[in-house]
């Protein structure tokens, strides 16, 4: 059975458990489209991508970028350098398994984790411990302290799979369609064509001054990065394209923050559920509300029940109750 290409990474924030209401945001005539280049300027873990790849064959170009290096080596190195990267793999996965008690898997975790700060491996070297870090780590974290080094504690995990040949071959071979850029997000703007549909995933505003897990990168993603964002969803509407965004609902932990709804007045707001698991503290995990903003009327799931509709001349808020 051919193996499905699907994130090769744990991804905090990943949309995989999200798809099907993302698909249902997309333009409705997103299938009639012809020659569409798709691009997401922050692909993080990567579950839309593939999907989209997979799912919608009319989109003949895609880009991706993201601001952390060291992320974008690893899909550079999966995209170039996937039989090597599988034999880097195993050789630390058996390393890993060999040792018997959590203690000294504890010892080659902080050791893979001190080497790999060291920021001067090549990128085969780099991937793999990349990988291994992501697989052993606390929850599949990436978090960087303001020096930019990896800080996330040790997971405990006896047998992880670091090496999953079947799923790096199959994005291998996926990304070999994939342009692969390394930066701000204003600079995706310049690969856009005729028919383009931008996924923004940015790092989601706090609900908290505790809930942030946005720090994997040592450049803070603020309020005025938020700001500069919208700006720049203004400059790709402006030019043609459209786009949908994914970002956290202030009003669901405050209903009286307004922050995204005054930014994106001039645009629709979708709300849908999903869940979050990142939380040490069990009972703070479950659903939690998200939002979906783009810049076209016509979405392929318009004909789900709508519920609570406020409308004004410039935006439509909805809530919709998923199943």
């Amino acid at each position: 059975m051919t193996t499905k290409a699907k994130p090769f990474i744990k991804w905090v924030g990943g949309k995989g458990q999200l798809i099907e209401q993302l698909e249902a945001k997309l333009p409705a005539d997103f299938d009639n489209w012809d020659n569409v280049t798709y691009i997401e300027p922050f692909v993080g873990g990567g579950a839309m991508l593939y999907y989209m790849l997979q799912q919608h064959p009319n989109i003949k170009r895609a880009v991706i970028n993201d601001i952390n290096s060291d992320l974008i080596t690893c899909y550079k190195t999966v995209r170039d350098n996937v039989e090597q990267l599988i034999s880097a793999l195993h050789e630390i996965q058996e390393q890993y398994y060999t040792l018997q008690d959590m203690e000294a898997k504890r010892e080659m975790f902080i050791a893979v984790r001190e080497r790999y700060n060291e920021k001067n491996l090549d990128p085969i070297e780099n991937t793999a411990k990349f990988f291994f870090l992501n697989r052993t780590c606390f929850n599949g974290l990436y978090r960087v302290n303001k020096n930019g080094l990896f800080n996330v504690p040790f997971g405990k995990y006896m047998q992880p799979q670091i090496c999953d040949e079947g799923t790096l071959r199959a994005d291998s071979d996926l990304l070999k369609r994939v342009i692969i850029l390394d930066g701000d997000f204003e600079n995706t703007l310049h690969y856009a064509q005729e028919k383009s549909l931008f996924y923004f995933d940015p790092p989601y505003r706090p609900l908290s001054d505790t809930s942030s897990f946005n720090d994997y990168t040592k450049e803070a993603f603020n309020d005025d990065s938020q700001v500069r964002l919208k700006v720049f969803c203004d400059q790709v509407v402006a030019a043609g394209h459209c786009f949908m965004l994914s970002n956290s609902d202030c009003k669901g932990k405050n209903e009286t923050d307004n922050f995204f709804d005054v930014l994106y007045a001039d645009y629709y707001i979708d709300r849908v559920l999903a869940s979050r698991n990142v939380n040490a503290n069990g009972a703070k995990r479950g659903k939690i509300s998200e939002l979906l903003i783009h810049n076209y009327l016509n979405t392929k799931g318009r004909q789900l029940t709508i519920t609570n509709e406020r409308q004004s001349p410039h935006v439509t808020i909805k809530r919709k109750t998923y199943a």
